[in-house]
């Protein structure tokens, strides 16, 4: 299988995933704000990795596991979806991305430094 068919698969079901989340969202994880930052998929378009950010909440790995418990329904979404462009729809894994927290984290820790040496 060819890279350049799997980032564009992968493309693909970022954006239908972006839609099913923006649509039935607020019923897997309430009042948080998830942005699905990157999915990779596997060579054989059997397993796709999903990558998110989850913001406005507190504890993010429970609101991460609202949504493992309902990766059936993300799945069947994403099947009516997507059933014409392929032969099975990837099973869904759905992990916490926090680059984007550690990128705020270390702004912040920059902005702390250039406070102390200006002085």
């Amino acid at each position: 299988m060819s890279l350049r068919r799997q980032q564009k698969i992968s493309s693909l079901l970022q954006e239908t995933l972006s839609e099913i989340f923006q649509i039935h969202g607020a019923t897997y994880y309430g009042r948080a704000f998830v942005t699905i930052t990157e999915v990779e998929i596997t060579p054989d378009l059997l397993v796709a990795k999903v990558y998110l950010s989850i913001f406005n909440v507190k504890d993010k790995e429970e609101s991460l596991a609202a949504i493992k418990a309902e990766t059936h329904e993300i799945r069947r979404h994403l099947g009516n979806k997507m059933r014409h462009h392929f032969r099975r729809i990837p099973e869904l894994l759905f992990y916490l991305d926090e680059s984007l927290d550690n990128a705020l984290r270390m702004n912040e820790l920059l902005k702390d430094v250039k406070k102390t040496s200006g002085k």
